[in-house]
């Protein structure tokens, strides 16, 4: 079966999250160098800085599932979109 408009649209959307969470990490590493000499953190300062936010989103990522099940998942998926955008 070929895919159709409604799924490329679908899937369009799904990968929308994806991108705009690979150019905020990307934005953060070239950010990097100037927040280190702004701030002077330890090493493992620096390692929380730039961990923290994978941490987040899979700490977020079971009780988001399961809120997505109780409301749907894409009603979900476009919420968490439009509050990331």
């Amino acid at each position: 079966m070929k895919a159709g408009r409604r799924q490329w649209i679908g899937l369009a959307v799904l990968v929308l999250p994806v991108l705009l969470i690979s150019v905020d990490l990307h934005v953060l590493s070239y950010a990097l160098p100037f927040i280190s000499a702004d701030l002077a953190p330890s090493g493992s300062q620096l390692l929380w800085i730039i961990d923290v936010y994978p941490f987040m989103l899979a700490g977020l990522l079971l009780p988001m599932g399961t809120l997505g099940d109780r409301v749907g998942r894409r009603r979900l998926l476009m919420a968490g979109a439009a509050a990331f955008g």
